[in-house]
């Protein structure tokens, strides 16, 4: 039986044809375009939350099929500063080979601003949120905006224990 594993924008992934493709190399790809989203955002007074890209089981065969996962948020600047970031994220992604496939308000009881896009040409979505002060959300403690770069399913090489990367 063959089940797929949905990237965030829904697009499926069959891990039956994913690529083989080293967890460490995967992981440096989910870091490029990581720095990617971040150049986009155009924020260098802020801070950003640290680790780097890690892997997680694709469902169809959590033994030798992984995709990268990397969330990190840029935040202690204005929030002005931040919904700037936000719209320049958008505007850029359309002119650096990306789709948006979502863009709006969450369904969140906050109506956070979400955006979701999907790669052209390598196997990534990339999903964004801001959290910043608005009259659904109140007062935000934390204004910053989210970012969670998810690829779609690679297969490890053989001989290599995913169990030790999760």
């Amino acid at each position: 039986m063959n089940h797929s594993e949905a990237s965030p924008s829904g697009h499926e992934t069959s891990g039956s044809r994913a690529t083989t493709l080293d967890p460490d190399k995967a992981k440096d790809k989910a870091k490029a375009v990581s720095s990617q989203m971040y150049e986009l955002i155009g924020i260098r007074a802020g801070k950003v939350t640290e680790p780097g890209p890690s892997v997680a089981p694709c469902d169809e065969d959590p033994g030798h099929i992984y995709k990268t996962v990397h969330p990190w948020s840029v935040y202690d600047v204005s929030e002005d500063e931040l919904k700037a970031s936000f719209q320049r994220l958008k505007e850029g992604l359309l002119g650096k080979g990306w789709k948006i496939v979502q863009y709006g308000p969450n369904k969140s009881k906050d109506k956070t601003l979400e955006l979701t896009a999907d790669s052209r040409s390598e196997p990534f979505s990339v999903n964004a949120e801001l959290w910043v002060s608005s009259p659904t959300a109140g007062h935000e403690e934390e204004p910053k905006i989210l970012i969670n770069v998810v690829s779609g399913c690679w297969r490890a090489p053989k001989g290599t224990d995913l169990d030790t990367q999760y």
